[in-house]
């Protein structure tokens, strides 16, 4: 982790995809004086799971993946996050440890907010206390459908959810077939409740079925019909 000071919270791109949209004038610039610029490269940890939260973090460029340790002591990858999003408020809110930890997928430049700042934001603030709310009941909605997924549908089906997901949450590249993340067979398992090998041999298949190309790291969707009948969700 590096620390910079390049980011202006009034001219960031990323702020109209965040809670902290609502934010204007003297509160952002009461934010851009106090927050850190933080650098994480691939694998580093932005916060880790038991530690006692310090303030939130909104990513201003990057990928991330919020995880929790297993019974069995593997990773299960709950959510993904992307450029705009914020990470870590709700441990931040109820003065608990974090619950989960956040790894940076990719070279990521996290902006990150004190909790006393943080706090005194959303008691002023009631648009970002609704925001705050808004977020808590769309997060809820996505644990309890993954929740569904994991114990209810085979493992192929999981996969091809997964896949689906990352084209949604961070897209294709140029080529408008390749994923645009980097994301490996273990991380792309635990987001499907699975194992290494079982991840791999269903991406083989769906290769051989001609449904996606495996090219080096990066994975190709070939026929996004297919994929989505594979997933067994509706388009």
């Amino acid at each position: 982790m590096t620390e910079d000071s390049n980011s202006i919270c009034q001219q960031c791109a990323k702020n109209s995809k965040s809670i902290l949209c609502v934010l204007k004038g003297e509160e952002l610039e009461i934010v851009n004086q106090l927050k850190r610029y933080l650098t994480f490269e691939k694998g580093e940890v932005i916060f880790g799971e038991g530690a006692m939260p310090k303030g939130i973090y909104c990513i201003e460029k990057g990928k991330v993946k919020i995880s929790q340790l297993g019974l069995d002591g593997k990773d299960q990858i709950l959510h993904l996050a992307k450029d705009g999003d914020v990470m870590g408020y709700r441990a931040t809110l109820s003065g608990d440890l974090y619950s989960c930890s956040a790894t940076a997928i990719e070279k990521s430049f996290v902006c990150f907010i004190p909790k006393e700042v943080f706090i005194s934001l959303v008691e002023k603030n009631s648009k970002l206390a609704l925001q705050i709310i808004y977020l808590f009941s769309d997060e809820l909605k996505k644990i309890e459908t993954n929740l569904t997924k994991i114990t209810q549908r085979p493992v192929k089906e999981r996969i091809a959810q997964g896949l689906l997901l990352l084209k949604n949450k961070y897209g294709l590249e140029a080529d408008e077939s390749t994923l645009n993340i980097i994301i490996k067979r273990e991380e792309l398992a635990n987001m499907a409740g699975t194992t290494r090998e079982t991840a791999t041999r269903v991406l083989y298949h769906f290769q051989e079925e001609g449904i996606i190309e495996l090219e080096a790291k990066k994975i190709k969707i070939l026929d996004f019909r297919k994929l989505i009948q594979e997933a067994n969700i509706l388009e």
